[in-house]
């Protein structure tokens, strides 16, 4: 992609869709440290952005693989929502309408990539000292909801 057809994710012109997922293990979720902005530096959830052309779920399941090096079986769909962020002067820095998947690890090897510098599997109870936007923490609540109401197929 060239620079002057680029995604532009600062002080766009629009909003950008981007999906993202639990991935839970064993009773565990998997967070990432971010790289970039937003929210560099923060723990959260894996996710990206959509690709033109790219359905829902082969993106999030391509941006799992890129960020933790995890393959996914893709799940229901946890939850949709805004992620707007102003400036100081009330500018839309960053608007993106969020696709949250519940998600399950099916190969790969844990290991961070692209965006992240960090990737580590966590008990829900331990969750506390990673300092998780209180957005992180309902979708991970509401995901283990759903893990627990409708388990992953046995295959």
């Amino acid at each position: 992609m060239n620079d002057r057809n680029a995604d532009r994710r600062e002080y766009p012109e629009r909003p950008i869709v981007g999906v993202g997922a639990v991935i839970v293990r064993g009773g565990e979720v998997l967070i990432v440290r971010r790289r970039y902005e937003p929210l560099a530096g923060r723990w959260s959830l894996p996710g990206g952005t959509l690709e033109l052309g790219e359905t829902l779920e082969a993106g999030v399941a391509r941006e799992m693989l890129e960020e933790t090096g995890l393959e996914v079986e893709v799940g229901p769909v946890i939850e949709v929502f805004d992620r707007i962020l102003l400036d100081e002067t009330r500018r839309v820095r960053y608007h993106f309408v969020l696709v949250d998947y519940l998600c399950w690890p099916v190969g790969g090897e844990l290991r961070p990539g692209s965006d992240v510098d960090r990737a580590v599997f966590v008990r829900p109870a331990d969750l506390g000292p990673y300092d998780l936007t209180a957005k992180a923490r309902a979708v991970i609540d509401r995901a283990l909801e759903l893990a627990r109401e409708a388990p992953r197929a046995v295959r």
